[in-house]
């Protein structure tokens, strides 16, 4: 038996369907994006979309690539020096993700498509390179504190999927009397699930202190 690849469709094209991609994961979320759904929406057969994407994941590593795309378009220059650039780009990428529902989760183990993304590795790399790190030291940090912006981000948006939206169950007050026989992990709630953007910048700015003591690099 002969299987038939599905026909191409004439009016859909890969940045269509990426854009529509993205559109989607603010209304459903990671989970509920489908490519029933994508195909759905721009009123055409869900096989019509394997001739851009053999699957889901596929999918995902360009929608990362289009995140990101859209991120350094937006991103202004950032004069300094290895800290600057490290605080600057990781303050960027969360603003990026937190663009999008479960941004975090689309970024976090996908794999960039072509090689935009090597542009601005190379600059910084160079950067630290020439302030006196080694190649190794400078891929651990600038790899570091990349992952701790996804981290962060993946459990922030776990709390509150896009701004000013709440999850059910978060509620501060109520976690103080649920846990009040344990005052100090009572009292804590106010600092692990408040105010997100103060806690970011306080753990960004550990981790570049924790490079500078670790490589001895000021």
């Amino acid at each position: 038996m002969v299987t038939q690849r599905p026909q191409r469709s004439p009016k859909l094209d890969k940045k269509q369907v990426v854009e529509t991609a993205l559109r989607l994961l603010n209304e459903t979320g990671l989970d509920g994006l489908t490519l029933r759904a994508i195909a759905k929406e721009l009123n055409v057969q869900a096989p019509a979309l394997y001739w851009h994407f053999k699957n889901k994941q596929e999918l995902l590593d360009e929608m990362a690539t289009e995140m990101y795309r859209r991120m350094v378009e937006d991103a202004a220059a950032t004069p300094g020096g290895w800290r600057e650039r490290l605080l600057a780009a990781n303050r960027g990428l969360r603003a990026a993700l937190l663009s999008y529902r479960d941004g975090a989760k689309v970024f976090s183990g996908s794999r960039f498509t072509g090689t935009l993304h090597a542009v601005e590795m190379e600059r910084t790399l160079r950067l630290f390179t020439e302030s006196g790190f080694t190649l190794t030291e400078a891929v651990r940090a600038t790899s570091t504190t990349y992952v701790y912006t996804i981290g962060f981000v993946t459990e922030e948006q776990g709390v509150q999927p896009l701004p000013g939206e709440r999850r059910e169950g978060y509620d501060l007050d109520e976690r103080a009397r649920r846990m009040a026989d344990f005052p100090l992990a009572a009292a804590a709630g106010a600092e692990i699930f408040g105010d997100y953007e103060r806690n970011f910048e306080e753990g960004l700015h550990l981790v570049v202190a924790g490079i500078e003591a670790r490589y001895g690099i000021g």
